[in-house]
């Protein structure tokens, strides 16, 4: 590896040490814990959802891919965090028209719009997050993206819109920004986004510091038998190993050879393939493939693997 590309890779740890560090400081304010731990978030949750809530959490947690658990659990931080905030009378409020109450909406295991492109724990927590922005800045009179950080006129603003006015704009789930109403020289008004006013609801906050603090896993769930002891391919591990070691991951990054799928989704949680270059995309696709025991993506995953650089 040439100096430049070791400057780069170490810039690229640095990185991501320092969002780890700030995930942990937020649990420790939010959550009061030191280490994130399945077993504590659990026991906290069900101190504040309820026992019957949070087993059915678990169990949906238990059903997703051992790749996803962290988010599923991190979604369960945002859940707890937002309870929390709005006491266990938000689980069965009924909301009306297509929205039934977040309890029926655990009990069916079924997301509804607007938010059928995410799992069912994914979907409560960016509902509770958006209330308890909701409760915190009132309702966003307006909706955009971040995808570009032009400022001008991105909201179509509201009729009793003024000179001066701040309007509460939503960007992502429990995410708000201010968009400052002025007049333009031509007479009309228009709107300059705030982006130093770019805030997260507690819960949202919770569920993005526990997933980066937490890390992929292992996240054990109190079962038998134990799906991060399960075997995997040895050969496809060997594969994945030595690409890793390859191009750049440390030995006491990648670990000894990988048995288990437990080993496989530490070793991918070590080597902070994210802040790595681009070539690592296929990688992650491989050994996520070969961590879920998804033999019938991991074939393809591997022939990407074979291809990149």
């Amino acid at each position: 590896m040439t100096i430049a590309r070791r400057n780069v890779a170490r810039m690229r740890e640095e990185r991501a040490e320092d969002a780890r560090t700030e995930a942990r400081r937020l649990i420790r304010d939010l959550l009061g814990e030191e280490r994130p731990d399945a077993g504590v978030l659990l026991r906290e949750a069900g101190a504040a959802l309820g026992a019957d809530r949070v087993a059915r959490c678990a169990e949906l947690a238990r059903g997703a891919p051992l790749t996803r658990r962290s988010t599923e659990l991190a979604a369960l931080a945002g859940l707890l965090v937002g309870t929390r905030d709005l006491g266990g009378e938000w689980w069965r409020r009924e909301r009306g028209g297509k929205l039934p109450a977040p309890d029926e909406v655990l009990r069916s295991a079924t997301a509804v719009d607007p938010w059928t492109d995410l799992t069912v724990l994914e979907m409560l927590a960016a509902w509770i997050a958006d209330d308890v922005a909701d409760e915190a800045w009132g309702r966003p009179v307006a909706a955009t993206d971040l995808n570009s950080w032009q400022a001008e006129d991105r909201v179509e603003l509201p009729e009793d819109a003024a000179p001066g006015r701040r309007i509460v704009v939503s960007f992502d789930a429990g995410g708000r920004l201010d968009a400052v109403v002025v007049r333009r020289p031509d007479g009309d008004l228009g709107s300059n986004l705030d982006f130093d006013s770019l805030r997260y609801s507690r819960p949202a906050e919770a569920q993005w510091s526990w997933s980066v603090a937490a890390g992929l896993g292992p996240h054990r769930l109190d079962e038998h038998p134990d799906p991060y002891t399960q075997p995997v391919d040895a050969e496809a591990a060997g594969i994945l190993r030595g690409w890793a070691l390859r191009h750049g991951a440390s030995t006491g990054q990648a670990g000894e050879p990988w048995r288990v799928r437990g080993d496989v989704i530490a070793a991918i949680e070590r080597v902070d393939w994210m802040w790595r270059s681009g070539e690592w995309f296929a990688w992650w696709r491989a050994a996520a493939a070969l961590a879920d025991g998804a033999s019938d993506r991991l074939a393809a995953r591997l022939e990407e693997i074979a291809a990149a650089p």
